[in-house]
Order: C-alpha cells, then sequence, then structure tokens
C-alpha cells in the first residue's frame, strides 16, 4: 500500500474517521527536507500496511486541512490515533525517529 493524498476535503474521512492510526504527512512541492523523507514515508507505508495508514497533504493547496491538523511549519508529521492528534514530529527526521513514534502510536 502506497500513501494516500488527502485534501481538504477528504481530511476528516481519511484522518480523523480512520478505524486505524494515521501518519499525516503535511508537504509541499517546493520544500527540500519533504522530499528527503517521502522515500521513508512511502517504505513505511508498505511496512505498516494494514496497522497504520500514511497519508499526505500539500500544503499550498489545501490550507484547511493543514490548518485543521495544526502545522506552523513543514515538513510536519501528525501521529493521529482514534481521531486525534496523539504525537508530532517538526522537520525532517530519520527513519528511526518515526519509527520510535509509528510503535507508540501502535502501543
Amino acid at each position: 500500500m502506497s500513501t494516500t493524498t488527502v485534501t481538504d476535503a477528504t481530511f476528516t474521512t481519511e484522518v480523523i474517521d480512520s478505524d486505524i492510526p494515521v501518519v499525516v504527512d503535511i508537504w509541499a512541492t517546493w520544500c527540500g527536507p519533504c522530499k528527503q523523507i517521502a522515500p521513508i514515508l512511502d517504505e513505511l507505508s508498505d511496512e505498516y500496511e494494514g496497522r497504520v495508514k500514511v497519508v499526505k497533504i500539500d500544503a499550498d493547496t489545501n490550507p484547511e486541512a493543514v490548518t485543521a491538523a495544526g502545522v506552523t511549519s513543514i515538513p510536519t508529521l501528525g501521529f493521529y490515533r482514534d481521531g486525534q492528534r496523539r504525537d508530532v514530529l517538526i522537520g525532517a527526521h530519520p527513519r528511526p525517529d518515526i519509527v520510535n513514534k509509528i510503535e507508540e502510536l501502535l502501543a
């Protein structure tokens, strides 16, 4: 399973109403650090398939979803469970940091 693109219109359905935990990647096409973590998130989406959903929100075209996610800078990774943001990573982080947050989300 690859990452899912989320928009203003689908944020509530894909993130808040999700039956499984969700990692939300808020990014932009011009953001270098966003491009650094994109392949990591694609890999993790496959590794955690069925247990965690990884979604991407383009900050430039989805301002409502960005506001709903409480984002102030990008890249931001929001970690959601049961409709609530449980944790956040701001900036580009190495794979082990992201994996640790996912494991905490599943605990």
